[in-house]
């Protein structure tokens, strides 16, 4: 069995995360040990190529029900998955990856893109990302802190 070389960080089921290369600076998340691979609500989900490169440009909204702070990304495709959703469809995702940050530490993270407009969080954190050095309290909330009043109301009262 291996161990870990840093710390394991706590955090609870949900969490306010920020996504510093986007220029995120809040977005709340969902921990999901249930999902191998974590995922962001992404929309106008344009591939291109550029240099010779497969490329994704898409935009991002924190917050739930307004658009807000919406933001456009360019990142290159890290890979493509079939990922199963929680409802049992099967479907083909981009995967970009991500540095998020999460209880006051970073992480780079493979993360797909998917329509979450219908789901509670704008992101889910994934096991694989939580291995490197994550333990989740399923009783708690925000360990790292509440993002700004300002922010949440933003979140349309959702904080």
């Amino acid at each position: 069995m291996s161990r870990s070389t840093h710390s394991n960080t706590l955090t609870g089921w949900r969490e306010w995360v920020s996504l510093p290369d986007l220029g995120v600076d809040w977005i709340k998340a969902k921990i999901d040990t249930g999902a191998r691979t974590s995922s962001l609500h992404a929309f106008d989900i344009q591939e291109f190529e550029r240099d010779g490169e497969a490329w994704v440009r898409f935009r991002v909204k924190p917050w739930q029900d307004s658009q807000e702070d919406a933001v456009v990304v360019e990142s290159p495709i890290h890979d493509r998955r079939a990922v199963r959703s929680s409802s049992g469809h099967a479907q083909e995702r981009l995967v970009v990856q991500l540095m998020i940050r999460l209880v006051d530490r970073e992480v780079m993270a493979e993360v797909t893109l998917s329509n979450r407009d219908e789901m509670g969080f704008r992101m889910l954190i994934g096991r694989e990302a939580l291995r490197r050095g994550y333990v989740v309290d399923p009783a708690r909330s925000f360990l790292g802190g509440r993002a700004p009043r300002e922010a949440r109301r933003r979140n349309r009262g959702r904080a």
